[in-house]
């Protein structure tokens, strides 16, 4: 019943600030202004790609304004779109899941969901914005079994859990699954991972914070022009392979550089190396100046 990851919510501090920001590194442009009753916020609404980032800025007491002073500017809610808004929320409604709206959109509590924070918009069509083509991912970091994770989000979100992707890595330090939405088409997934280093970053993380939302995954058609966007900045980021020297594939944006998100990128096509087709991987789609560099 979902179509994307079309969206996270990040908590600044000052949200023209911010915009700025993601406009002078990603390309993103300011689509919009509200505000939302529900997080007590004033709201600057980034086309990133075809994705949306909601930078909101507290507006007096409220969930927003608690986040800011708990945490720190960072990334507070995953967004995810379906085309049947009304279906889904008789689904939800079937297992004693209750939405609580805010304007077109509702929000799930994170207590019910293994610490996942999202909110639910409608899947619409828009055009591609700047240096990326969307967002993709949002990751559940987990100290519970993953499994049981897995079988939550299927049933809540009525997945095929049959169309999911194993996943681990001793480099990170994790374990779990890859809750792909509509695969081959599209790569949008809730990635489930549970800790298996307590020691890696995420698992540093899972220790701090327990089960929770830890960071997003988005798509560039130009890894290259991306990376020089990040160097012309001064950004701080990690190559996926050895070097920065030599990176064509994808990399992972420092929270100092992204108003406190952790940002995972990957070249058009790349991701389904580790999403069970990489049958599907172009060799060259979205290296841009990153191939011509024989890098």
């Amino acid at each position: 019943m979902l179509d994307k990851v079309d969206r996270i919510q990040l908590t600044v501090a000052d949200r023209k600030s911010a915009a700025a920001n993601w406009q002078a590194l990603f390309g993103a442009e300011v689509a919009r202004e509200d505000d939302s009753a529900y997080l007590s916020a004033k709201r600057t609404i980034m086309s990133f790609g075809e994705s949306e980032v909601e930078l909101c800025q507290p507006d007096g007491a409220g969930r927003c304004a608690d986040f800011l002073a708990e945490r720190g500017e960072g990334l507070m809610t995953a967004g995810l779109s379906t085309s049947d808004m009304a279906g889904l929320v008789a689904h939800m409604a079937g297992l004693g899941v209750e939405p609580i709206w805010d304007g077109e959109q509702f929000y799930l509590n994170a207590a019910d969901h293994f610490g996942m924070p999202f909110v639910i918009s409608p899947s619409l069509m828009r055009p591609r914005v700047g240096l990326v083509n969307f967002l993709y991912e949002v990751t559940n970091t987990l100290i519970s079994d993953w499994s049981g994770a897995a079988a939550h989000f299927a049933g809540l979100f009525n997945l095929d859990a049959t169309r999911f992707s194993a996943i681990g890595s001793e480099r990170f330090g994790y374990k779990g699954t890859l809750t792909l939405f509509n695969p081959p088409e599209r790569l949008d997934r809730i990635e489930i991972s549970q800790v298996t280093n307590d020691t890696s970053a995420m698992g540093r993380w899972a220790a701090k914070r327990g089960d929770s939302l830890y960071m997003c995954y988005c798509e560039t058609h130009d890894i290259g022009a991306f990376l020089d966007s990040l160097d012309a900045n001064r950004a701080r980021w990690t190559p996926r392979g050895d070097t920065q020297e030599a990176e064509q594939h994808g990399l992972w944006v420092h929270p100092s550089a992204t108003n406190g998100l952790l940002l995972g990128v990957s070249r058009t096509t790349f991701a389904w190396n580790w999403s069970g087709r990489p049958e599907i991987i172009h060799p060259t789609a979205g290296m841009g100046n990153r191939e011509e560099m024989g890098a």
